[in-house]
């Protein structure tokens, strides 16, 4: 995270705006000419330009991308489009010349593919401010860029071709191209054929030769340069963010596993609670008792009168070890003169505060029976009739070891241990 920051203040320091063309920092590191080496440079530093038609009102505008190669267009280019198809034609060959380069493409004037040669014998002068037109096709982007060069233009534009008409491509060659001093731009394909025809019935000519006047420019916006570095952060927090998204989902998930289990704190709230004074108990009603909590008030044995008074007598008769409870299962102390009891729903009393503590933010279960006091009350059971299924259970576990069930959050920490009738007594 500290190199996170770090590269932001430098990121802020070298980059205090944003303009329309390429900050200075970034220029003094990129030189005039591209090369091949830099076939990355329009995936880094993706940028599009217009291709605009000036002599016409309003003027005609196309969207173009600069290729990754040639000159660089800081200012806007201004000069004459002509196809190249206008007025060269392949060389001839000469098989005597051993300089002359052989290609492994054919030379084609629609496609400015090498070599070209003048056709109508006049020659381009040196100052003349003219762009080549080709279309796509024949030979690499960077042969074209070439042979225009060749010929004296000071850019190149090439047009798409007919399989992907609405493509614009980023030209790049897989070689040096550090010769190439000229800006190379593409257009799509139905942009070129407009243009071509808008030059076959222009009025306008120069030196011969029908032709429009075009304006090249290249823009620049605020997220092309700050494009690598975002992505580079990006790359960096992506596994950090994973990370911290999984933690998320799994505390969220837990939070709401341990919710479940804890008991909602006006259900706790609504059970009845009970002061021992030292001889007896004084029971006491809760403040609180929730709507769905009414329908089982009426087995509520804690409910017996209408007065807060101390009282020992109850309206349903009780098993004998209820009243029997001296201890809390908690803390393991015994109940003293004006301790405050909780009675749950199965009749195990707890120091209240410890009990509330471990129902609201623990488990919603009995620390003894593992019964849930979220469900109504059952009714009281005799103390002897227990004793009686507990035996009978541990009868026929005894006979049976392979369906022993095994403990779980809910086996009773404290069961009825005892002889079943049918055991032998051994001898004294």
């Amino acid at each position: 995270m500290i190199n996170v920051l770090i590269l932001l203040a430098v990121s802020v320091v070298l980059v205090p705006r944003v303009d329309s063309h390429r900050p200075d920092w970034l220029r003094r590191f990129t030189p005039s000419s591209r090369d091949d080496s830099s076939w990355l440079w329009s995936w880094a530093w993706a940028s599009d330009g217009t291709v605009s038609i000036v002599d016409r009102s309003p003027p005609v505008t196309f969207p173009a991308r600069p290729a990754s190669f040639g000159a660089e267009l800081i200012d806007p280019l201004l000069g004459y489009v002509i196809p190249l198809a206008s007025f060269t034609a392949p060389c001839p060959y000469d098989s005597h010349n051993s300089t002359q380069r052989r290609h492994p493409f054919d030379p084609d004037p629609v496609f400015g593919c090498p070599d070209l040669c003048v056709s109508d014998g006049s020659e381009r002068e040196p100052t003349d401010t003219w762009i080549a037109l080709v279309q796509r096709g024949g030979c690499p982007f960077v042969e074209k860029a070439r042979q225009a060069q060749k010929l004296g233009a000071k850019a190149v534009v090439v047009g798409g071709d007919r399989d992907n008409p609405d493509a614009l491509l980023n030209m790049f060659s897989e070689r040096d191209a550090s010769d190439v001093t000229i800006a190379a731009t593409y257009i799509k394909y139905w942009d070129y054929v407009q243009l071509s025809s808008m030059i076959a019935v222009s009025n306008t000519t120069h030196n011969g030769l029908k032709t429009l006047s075009l304006l090249i420019s290249t823009e620049y916006s605020a997220w092309e340069w700050y494009s690598p570095i975002i992505t580079f952060i990006i790359i960096l927090l992506l596994p950090s963010l994973l990370t911290f998204i999984t933690l998320l989902i799994h505390r969220i998930r837990a939070a709401r596993a341990a919710q479940r289990d804890r008991a909602p704190e006006s259900v706790v709230h609504s059970l009845p609670w009970r002061v021992w004074t030292g001889t007896g108990w004084e029971k006491h009603e809760p403040l609180f008792v929730p709507a769905d909590m009414a329908a089982a008030s009426s087995q509520d044995i804690e409910r017996g009168l209408d007065t807060p008074n101390a009282s020992t007598s109850h309206d349903v008769q009780l098993p004998a070890w209820v009243e029997q409870q001296m201890e809390c299962a908690i803390c393991l102390e015994m109940f003293v003169k004006n301790d405050r009891v909780r009675v749950l729903p199965c009749y195990h009393l707890f120091h209240i505060d410890e009990i509330d503590e471990w129902l609201i933010h623990k488990k919603k279960l009995c620390p003894i029976c593992k019964a849930d006091v979220t469900q109504p009350r059952r009714p009281p059971t005799d103390n002897r009739s227990e004793e009686n299924a507990a035996q009978l259970t541990a009868s026929t576990h005894a006979r049976s070891p392979s369906t022993v069930a095994e403990p779980n959050e809910r086996t009773p920490l404290l069961q009825s241990s005892g002889r079943t009738s049918d055991e032998p007594e051994s001898a004294s």
